[in-house]
């Protein structure tokens, strides 16, 4: 890939790449492993508890590869057994992680440029400003929620 507008905008080492929609960012493990982690809570899939370093490396390996080689934790079954809910189709897990890892880097990439201007909000939480005009960015759709089939240690 050239360096034209979908070049790389953000890297923070090369232990892993993510691709979407033609854009690619490059992360070290600890700031990919970090984002995974917060993209696996905030969908749903398990809590701050449940992830452990192997829970946490199952999911690292799933959304760097989209499949679990060499499960380290009990979440590989997990994902197994919820199969038909968590991947493939419209809400698929794999998708997710990895827009939401995309999406948390392109905004502090922007935010770190200098495009986008945080501000906390008490009902929203933070929401991101232009610098140039001061609008609000667009928001982000709402990804699916997975409480349901949300794995814990006992799962």
């Amino acid at each position: 890939m050239g360096h034209g507008p979908l070049s790389p905008s953000y890297s923070s080492g090369h232990d892993f790449s993510i691709e979407v929609e033609g854009v690619r960012f490059r992360f070290n493990a600890e700031d990919f492993h970090s984002r995974v982690g917060a993209a696996a809570v905030r969908l749903g899939l398990l809590t701050r508890d449940a992830l452990t370093p192997p829970v946490l490396e199952d999911l690292v390996a799933l959304t760097a590869h989209g499949v679990v080689t060499t499960p380290r934790s009990p979440f590989a079954a997990h994902l197994d057994r919820h199969q038909a809910t968590l991947l493939g189709g419209g809400a698929d897990l794999v998708h997710w992680l990895r827009r939401l890892v995309f999406r948390g880097a392109w905004v502090d990439q922007q935010v770190r440029d200098g495009i986008l201007v945080p501000e906390f909000d008490d009902t929203l939480g933070f929401v991101f400003r232009s610098r140039a005009t001061g609008e609000r960015t667009v928001d982000e759709p709402r990804p699916p929620d997975w409480r349901v089939v949300a794995y814990t240690e006992t799962a």
